[in-house]
Parts: structure tokens; C-alpha cells; sequence
């Protein structure tokens, strides 16, 4: 996400070099690269003129002091502003009243509500300890309400049945009785969408919101149309009473413009982010962060959080502990270091939060891919547990025979041997105390590490 904008912005601080003040001459061509930055990603026109005008008025006259140089001082001013933009901090969900807190989602078709909803669930359950109830008054798109059962059973919720013949109100009242009787403390009511915003899809939405009176009213939209998306939150905002935005697909979103758009156009903040595709990829939004890997500057903060999340603790330290210990680093290990490092995202997503990644350029992201550390884990996978634990056994037959059970070929699986000797090669280092010599030795070399 961003990587359009964040290319663009890099190179703000190379151009004001050397200079001892922030002034209205030696800002101008930065001005109009973050302009232009911004219009390129998208971003309403209404809010990159008012954006300009708030970085100008900070910027002209400011001194620099002389542990920062003038490109880092505008970059801290463009930083605060875009986090301001967004809203300054995160927009938690309300969910102080009355149990069952009522959570209803609304949006267009095809932006990803049902799904959304159960990733919600999941959110909710495990980070809030929720006891949460789903629901689908959706009874005009064919396979909704299975899709929301389905998705429920998968993130562990519970959900509430519901057939196409019934009225949605009905059926939303019916859940929010249910959720009473039962004790629950959250109810996710689904809505039908449609392709484009029009009077029947409002009206049912809104005896809906009358009928089950939600303390959230959450719209669902696509991050990747831009400032449409602003410009549609807005069109629902005016006949429902939002309380905040989801944006789906942010993966998928190179540009970034709704994301700095939909605060100020709707007033309404961004609550959560859809980062992917899988159930746990729904994320808490939080403007500062985001204006950090705009800039470049990475997300660290959500990068660990996201760890404590996914991170197997006792694996981790068992590795850990093995690795001091001398007992080497084996060929399983390395498979579950590969699966960790997908469930936090895949190197797409580490890479996006690491500070100064976005530095590295287009042509070096291209070969960031997930799918050749799956390669990685099906050669694994087609090992015995002797050759996973005694690597050095494996010869000639043996990778014939693994690069035919794996679909691969033997050069993929000299491959994988090698990046594994690597790996044990540098783990033996850690063991030994070498850290800070081994991060001298990159440094340099991983643009933005802070040593």
C-alpha cells in the first residue's frame, strides 16, 4: 500500500540539502512534488489544496536545528499533517453500551462486507475477548448468508441462521433477540449491497439501522477506488448516520488515496484496514503509523504487535534456546521460521512495515515473492524427517528424488540447501555473541536499520 506515493515522497529529503532554513523559495519544488505526489495517488482535490496549504504555513520560517537537517524537518511537518489528515490517533469501536453491542455493516456490492464481517468476528474474539454473534440480511445476493456461515465457522463465531424468503429487518430483529436470550456481547448484522448507491438499498438499510439501533455503523469499501470511495462513504453518510470507515483491499491499493481521503471528506474516521485476503488480515487503523510507511519511515509498532499475535512464544524460545545451546539449526526449524514469516504476511507485508524498504525501488520489490517460500516449504515437506534433521545426507538420488516429489528441480533443491547452510551459518554467529558484528556488517546494505 502506498508504494506509488511512498516513492514520490522519498526523495524529499535529498532536495533540501545543505540548507540552513525552511523557506518559501527553497520549499517550493517539494511542495509541488508532494502535490503532485498526492494527486498521482488519487487524493481528493479539495484536500491536497488544503493539505498544501497547512504543510506551507508550518514550513516557511521554521528553523532547523542543528542535530536535523532541513529535508528531515519537512519531512516531521508533511508526516505530522498526513497524520492529522487521517485523524491524529485511532478511532476505537464503541462498544461501551448494553450488551449486545450492535455492529452493522453497510456498503456497495463487491466490496467485501460478508467477509469483512467474519474477519471483524475474529478480531473481536480474540483481541477483545468478545462473545460474538453473526448475522446476513443479505437475501438477494445468491450464497450470501452461506458465505457469512461459512466464514463464521472458520474465525470461530457463532451465526445466526437466516433463509432468502425472509424480510432483512425481520431477520435482523430476530438475531438482536437471540443475541439477548444468549448473553452475547457483540452482534454483527450484514447487509445487502448493491452495484451503485439508490433508493431501495438505503431505505432497507436504514429500517434495518431503526429496527437493531447499532452503536456502530461501519461502511465497507474498496480502498483501491480511490477517491470514489471517499465521494460513495459520503453519499451513505448523508442518509445513515456512520460512525466509521473500513477500507478492504489496502493490499492491493498502490496509491493511497482513499485512505487520506475519507476523513476529510466525510468527517467519519477509518476504524480498520483490509490487508489481505485471509480471515486474520484486518488490521486497527492508525494514522500515525500509516504516515510513517508513507514516508517511508516503516510501522515497527504494528510489525510487533502483529508478532505477539502470530509468533508461536514457546517455538520461538525453544528455538532460541536450542540455537544457544549449540544443537544446530535444522532444516524444520528453517520451515518454521518460513511459516511464521507467512502468517505475519509474507515478505510483502513485513517489507511495507520495515523501516526505509520503500527505498530499495520497484525493480527490487518485484522479487519480493511469497510464492518462492512456498516453493521452499513443499521441498521441506517432500523430505524424510531424517534428511530435514541431517541435511548433509542429502546427495544426488535423494534430490532427485525430493525435486520430483516436490514438482521442482534439482537446481531449486541446491537452492533451498544452500539458503539453509546460510541460515545455520548465522545462527551459529547469534549463538556465538556476533550480533552487533553481524548488524555492523549490514549495515549499509539494509537501507533504514537504526544502527
Amino acid at each position: 500500500m502506498f508504494d506509488n506515493l511512498s516513492q514520490r515522497l522519498g526523495g524529499l529529503l535529498d532536495g533540501l540539502k545543505g540548507q540552513g532554513r525552511l523557506t518559501e523559495d527553497n520549499i517550493k519544488d517539494a511542495l509541488r512534488e508532494v502535490r503532485m505526489a498526492l494527486l498521482e495517488a488519487d487524493v481528493a482535490l479539495p484536500v491536497v489544496r488544503e493539505f498544501i496549504k497547512d504543510v506551507r504555513e508550518r514550513a516557511v520560517g521554521a528553523e532547523v536545528a542543528k542535530s536535523l537537517q532541513p529535508g528531515q524537518v519537512f519531512v516531521k511537518i508533511v508526516n505530522d499533517e498526513l497524520t492529522r489528515l487521517m485523524g491524529s490517533e485511532n478511532a476505537e469501536l464503541d462498544l461501551a453500551a448494553r450488551p449486545p453491542a450492535v455492529i452493522l455493516m453497510a456498503g456497495l456490492q463487491g466490496a467485501g462486507k460478508t467477509t469483512t464481517a467474519g474477519k471483524l468476528g475474529r478480531w473481536l474474539k480474540n483481541n477483545q475477548k468478545k462473545k460474538v454473534l453473526v448475522v446476513s440480511a443479505d437475501v438477494y445476493r445468491p450464497a450470501a448468508i452461506d458465505q457469512l456461515e461459512t466464514v463464521a465457522k472458520q474465525v470461530g463465531v457463532d451465526f445466526f441462521p437466516s433463509t432468502s424468503d425472509q424480510d432483512p429487518v425481520e431477520i435482523a430483529k430476530a438475531a438482536r433477540k437471540e443475541a439477548e436470550l444468549k448473553f452475547y456481547d457483540v452482534l454483527i448484522v450484514d447487509t445487502a449491497g448493491r452495484l451503485h448507491v439508490d433508493e431501495e438499498m438505503m431505505g432497507e438499510v436504514a429500517r434495518i439501522h431503526g429496527a437493531v439501533d447499532p452503536v456502530e455503523t461501519l461502511f465497507v469499501v474498496d480502498a483501491m477506488t480511490g477517491q470514489d470511495a471517499a465521494n460513495t462513504a459520503q453519499a451513505f453518510h448523508e442518509q445513515l448516520p456512520l460512525t466509521g470507515v473500513i477500507l478492504t483491499k489496502a493490499d492491493g491499493d498502490a496509491r493511497g488515496g482513499a485512505a487520506l481521503s475519507v476523513r476529510q471528506v466525510t468527517g467519519k474516521p477509518i476504524k480498520f484496514l483490509g490487508v489481505g485476503e485471509k480471515l486474520d488480515a484486518l488490521e486497527p487503523f492508525h494514522p500515525d503509523r500509516i504516515a510513517s510507511r508513507i514516508l517511508g519511515m516503516g510501522d515497527v509498532v504494528s510489525l510487533v504487535e502483529q508478532a505477539q499475535e502470530t509468533v508461536d512464544a514457546d517455538k520461538a524460545k525453544a528455538l532460541a534456546d536450542k540455537v544457544r545451546s549449540g544443537k544446530g539449526f535444522t532444516l524444520e526449524d528453517m520451515r518454521d521460521q518460513f511459516s511464521q514469516m507467512l502468517k505475519m504476511g509474507g515478505m510483502g507485508g513485513l517489507m511495507d512495515k520495515l523501516p526505509g524498504m520503500g527505498k530499495l525501488g520497484a525493480d527490487a520489490q518485484k522479487h519480493i515473492d511469497d510464492k518462492d517460500i512456498l516453493r521452499m516449504i513443499a521441498i521441506i515437506d517432500s523430505m524424510t524427517p531424517g534428511e530435514r534433521q541431517r541435511p548433509d545426507i542429502i546427495k544426488g538420488s535423494r534430490k532427485r528424488r525430493i525435486a520430483n516429489g516436490s514438482g521442482m528441480q534439482v537446481q531449486d533443491v541446491n537452492r533451498l540447501l544452500k539458503q539453509y547452510r546460510d541460515m545455520r551459518d548465522m545462527m551459529k554467529k547469534l549463538s556465538g555473541g556476533g550480533m552487533k558484528k553481524m548488524m555492523r556488517a549490514m549495515k549499509g546494505r539494509m537501507p533504514g536499520l537504526p544502527f
